[in-house]
């Protein structure tokens, strides 16, 4: 496994997070609203939250939300960008550590973060904030790899030139959701998503994810080169489009 903490390895790539990462989409909000009883009036801790995307999505449908973010570069990122949201409360805490009240929260969220966490540890705090009957909603962003010449150019990159990159890639997500919820049953649903980039946003995009060789490595001169070269050969209108699924995994816990 990678050495890196995993509450570090964003704090050098806050700004290219903000400016490329894909948001969620609102059919997320739909099935929690139509199968969990999810409703604007009940609280939300956002485990990880990372720079706000998700929890923006839970703010904008009137939610109050506890957002539990141990990295200062990106936690600050979000007080800035959300500040305006008077549901919002920044919490400086781990999925492990939340700081927050016991039994305080119907829902706890984890976008794209939950293969971070140690699970165990984390599975204990959330069931202790937890109101009874609350769910816990775990969430990804899985980049497809095959199903365009771009996407599997991207992937062949990201293998030959990334740095721990098959270490930390979500294709452990079932492993990490077996894991995490056993015993409990889950439910699972997949909403497909997508992002349009023109080169500066895709360079941003791969220089958002914690992989990627930043200026002084080594790697980081080739990676970018055969990006544009990548670019180039597969844009269509001066863009290339990144393909996703969302996989939501949720569960209701007595």
């Amino acid at each position: 496994m990678p050495t890196r903490d995993s509450k570090q390895r964003f704090s050098d790539r806050v700004e290219h997070y903000i400016r490329s990462r894909p948001g969620y989409p609102p059919g997320i909000l739909l099935t929690l609203a139509e199968e969990c009883e999810f409703t604007k009036t009940k609280p939300v801790a956002d485990i990880a939250s990372g720079t706000g995307i998700f929890t923006k999505l839970l703010l904008e449908n009137g939610n109050p939300v506890f957002a539990v973010e141990p990295n200062t570069e990106m936690r600050g990122s979000a007080e800035r960008w959300l500040a305006s949201y008077p549901n919002f409360q920044s919490v400086a805490g781990s999925a492990e550590h939340t700081a927050l009240r016991g039994h305080s929260v119907a829902f706890v969220t984890a976008a794209q973060a939950a293969h971070w966490f140690d699970l165990r540890r984390a599975r204990e705090e959330f069931l202790r904030i937890l109101q009874p009957g609350g769910w816990i909603v775990l969430i990804w962003n899985e980049r497809k790899t095959d199903s365009t010449p771009f996407l599997r150019d991207y992937e062949r990159l990201l293998l030959n030139l990334a740095v721990d990159y098959k270490e930390v890639r979500h294709e452990k997500t079932t492993s990490v959701i077996g894991t995490f919820f056993a015993p409990t049953a889950y439910r699972e649903k997949i909403f497909e998503t997508h992002q349009d980039f023109d080169y500066a946003t895709l360079e941003q995009r791969l220089l958002s994810s914690s992989y990627a060789p930043l200026a002084d490595h080594s790697n980081h001169a080739p990676m970018l080169r055969e990006l544009r070269r990548i670019f180039e050969a597969n844009a269509e209108g001066r863009t290339v489009r990144m393909d996703y699924e969302t996989r939501m995994f949720y569960a209701q816990f007595a």
